[in-house]
């Protein structure tokens, strides 16, 4: 299974090279539209569906519209916690019977858990489109949250953690970004959750949980492949259909105030060979105007090893092994993060105020036409070959259906990034990067600590 927060440290990710030269895009290299349909049941079970017969396989995805950022404080990790006990077998199907059903059937299965949604999918071929629905529906409907369960899927969790963050180097800098760029919105925590919250979990919390949020209301089927959509629906109304309606899910309501002074926080990890800093800063949420002018200048600063930062960084100055950036929009107030490893013996300070002025210059030079272009072409370039599976269409689809509220945005969100001039990146980098919307955190190896 795979968590969100557990790819590989998320400040760690290796910029992608990009190979393709500046270039005009034209309206024709964008993906195939979609025809989208739509369906919700009685109980509230939205269902999203698009036809596509260009290999016989579906995708079929369940969202459920929780995460992390739904959780209590002093309980956190349960959403990430259920991406496992889903697993556990229900009233018709055994332990891991779930995933050795898809498999005999040819197919791949697996699930995710982030900031705002656990997600399970499976893709398989179509002739199997009534199976992977009634199982689906059968642990909807009767999953079973045992004690033995819940203590055996909390030991995995929790080694989890130790593997990811515990023991990584840098493993716990996101949870120290987190802690102190968020001041009231609960996107404080990652959605790993903690040791001393699973510690402490009960079964009745962990029952109360499943039955506030994995009911019919909270959750969508999305369905992308080879299948005549009028009978994907009779058979997901025939399998969904009766599974009781939930209680009315109760909604994040924190707001996030505005930044109006730097702050500063530092860690000691004993693991980090290096010295390391991160400035962060909060964004608008995913689907805000201005959320893609911020993309591209994430893309500038950041992607490929002539970027921005990697360029002035690690090959021109020398100051820095490695060094990045990335717009991480959420359904919420989003976060945007500058990250860099000193090299020896360079003063992580120093390295920052580089980070700083490199934002400074976009501010108030803005960024030329050509790495305009270049950003652009790779966020195109990611547009046409994510979506080129089955897998890819459906994970966009269900995004823009829970995240956005309206499948529709599949099939128009590339246009706002195509739309985004430089003057629009320079106004964006001045509005939201602004000096005093800086959170700054600093990781040093222990032994470096009164340096």
């Amino acid at each position: 299974m795979h968590l969100f927060a557990g790819r590989r440290n998320l400040f760690l990710r290796a910029a992608f090279s990009c190979l393709m030269t500046a270039c005009t895009v034209n309206a024709v290299d964008a993906p195939p539209a979609l025809k989208i349909r739509k369906k919700t049941l009685k109980n509230g079970l939205k269902i999203v569906a698009a036809e596509d017969r260009s290999r016989p396989v579906v995708n079929l995805q369940v969202w459920y519209h929780v995460g992390s950022k739904d959780e209590k404080p002093g309980r956190t990790g349960f959403a990430h916690l259920f991406e496992h006990l889903m697993f556990r077998g229900s009233k018709n199907v055994g332990p891991e019977e779930h995933m050795r059903l898809v498999r005999q059937a040819g197919g791949v299965v697996n699930a995710y858990t982030s900031f705002d949604t656990t997600v399970y999918w499976e893709t398989f071929p179509s002739n199997y489109l009534e199976r992977m629905l009634w199982l689906e529906a059968d642990r909807m409907a009767s999953l079973d949250v045992s004690e033995e369960n819940f203590h055996k899927e909390r030991d995995v969790v929790k080694e989890e953690r130790r593997l990811r963050v515990e023991n990584a180097p840098y493993g716990n800098l996101l949870d120290e970004v987190l802690r102190n760029t968020y001041r009231r919105y609960p996107y404080r925590h990652s959605p790993i959750g903690s040791m001393e919250d699973l510690d402490r979990a009960t079964i009745a919390d962990v029952r109360a949980f499943h039955s506030t949020y994995y009911v019919p209301n909270n959750a969508t089927l999305v369905l992308v492949g080879d299948f005549d959509a009028a009978e994907a629906f009779r058979l997901a109304e025939k399998h969904f259909g009766q599974i009781p309606r939930g209680r009315r899910v109760p909604r994040v309501r924190a707001s996030e105030p505005e930044q109006k002074e730097r702050r500063e926080a530092s860690l000691e990890d004993p693991k980090a060979p290096l010295d390391a800093v991160v400035a962060s800063y909060v964004l608008p949420p995913a689907g805000h105007p201005d959320s893609y002018a911020l993309e591209i200048a994430a893309s500038i600063l950041s992607t490929g090893q002539s970027s921005r930062l990697y360029r002035r960084l690690v090959y021109e100055a020398q100051s820095a092994m490695t060094a990045q950036g990335e717009a991480l929009l959420l359904e919420g107030p989003s976060l945007f993060f500058c990250f860099a490893v000193g090299n020896p013996g360079k003063d992580i300070r120093q390295i920052l105020g580089e980070m700083e002025s490199i934002l400074e210059e976009i501010s108030e030079k803005s960024v030329t036409e050509e790495e305009l272009a270049k950003a652009k072409n790779q966020i195109l370039s990611s547009f046409i070959l994510e979506r080129e599976s089955m897998q890819g269409k459906a994970d966009f689809l269900g995004k823009c259906a829970v995240l956005y509220g309206n499948p529709e945005r599949y099939n128009s969100e590339l246009d706002n990034y195509l739309r985004v001039t430089a003057a629009d990146v320079q106004r964006v980098v001045r509005r939201w990067l602004a000096p005093q919307r800086q959170t700054r955190v600093f990781i040093r190896p222990a032994a470096n600590a009164g340096q």
